[in-house]
């Protein structure tokens, strides 16, 4: 997949089949676009073109807002629409600016001028320009005007419920993993840097590595015990995971801390990746910490079960 860090780097794309969106995620909804997106640019012999925006455009529109919290960090999202099999990722930088182009120019100038769209493939009840002026009705008066084609996907559902970002994230934020994978089609994941805590989990034989994640808009589940997955330097271990305040021995702010199985490294300092498999169990504050320690005995079998 090639990258693009403006949509002024991209050119001389042959018959580029498009679509467009902040596809936080990579979910369900956006692979059946991105599926389609590939059927069509083999059938016109073209290439898959994917155009989003960094930053998120309610960074940008809404500086204060601090409820934003989004699924994947800009390596994440690469990571998955390089996964799912995009040709072509352009990556524009969202400005004010920007966001002022009305529906017609972002059209004409985006669309046609600079990607010289073919195709473009969108999601069910997409918008876009300033103020999300414009639609799919907007875009079929367009197309014959300016020489492309467009189709709208459907929206992708499971069990007759609309998959969407925003139930994946409410998903998340209550800690049903179950569905978030359901609707993701994949695991979720959080990759930080591994730092120094109070290690007071080797003193009962479950040491953790405490995980950093630098990127504040990137979306923690809800505080809990999880059987996970951890990824380090390309290899895939079992573990369980807390997140949460540690109550039993008064820990201070949260914290995201995994016990990796059949693991003994010394890795601060380094990066790892955790997948959420199951959600085993809100935190508990204990007498104790022998009665901890016969939790997390617990802990570990249910999460060797589900692993």
């Amino acid at each position: 997949m090639k990258v693009y860090n403006s949509i002024e780097e991209f050119k001389n794309v042959t018959n580029p089949v498009v679509t467009t969106g902040t596809f936080d995620g990579v979910h369900l909804g956006h692979q059946k676009i991105i599926s389609r997106l590939k059927d069509v640019a083999k059938n016109e012999q073209g290439e898959t073109v994917l155009l989003t925006f960094y930053p998120h455009p309610r960074m940008v529109l809404f500086p204060d807002d601090n409820e934003l919290k989004l699924l994947n960090t800009q390596p994440e999202k690469i990571e998955l629409l390089e996964k799912y099999g995009v040709e072509h990722l352009i990556i524009h930088p969202f400005t004010k600016e920007f966001s002022r182009l009305t529906s017609v120019e972002f059209v004409r100038n985006i669309l046609v001028n600079q990607i010289k769209t073919k195709k473009l493939v969108i999601g069910y009840n997409h918008h876009f320009g300033r103020n999300r002026e414009g639609s799919f009705e907007h875009l079929k008066e367009y197309g014959p005007l300016y020489g492309f084609d467009v189709e709208e996907i459907p929206a992708q559902d499971i069990d007759h419920i609309e998959v969407s970002s925003t139930k994946i994230r409410t998903a998340l934020q209550t800690g049903d993993i179950d569905t978030a994978t359901k609707y993701s089609g994949h695991s979720y994941s959080l990759t930080g840097k591994v730092v120094g805590g109070k290690k007071l989990g080797r003193t009962i034989g479950y040491p953790t590595a405490n995980i950093s994640v630098d990127d504040k808009y990137k979306l923690i589940p809800a505080d809990g015990v999880y059987a996970v997955k951890v990824k380090h330097n390309d290899t895939i271990y079992g573990g369980m995971l807390n997140i949460g305040n540690n109550p039993t021995v008064e820990g201070k702010g949260r914290s995201i801390e995994v016990n990796i199985f059949d693991f003994d490294k010394d890795i601060y300092g380094e990066e790892a990746t955790v997948y959420f498999i199951n959600r085993l169990r809100d935190e508990e504050k204990f007498t104790g910490l022998d009665e901890l320690k016969r939790q997390l005995a617990i802990d570990k079998e249910n999460s060797l079960k589900v692993l």
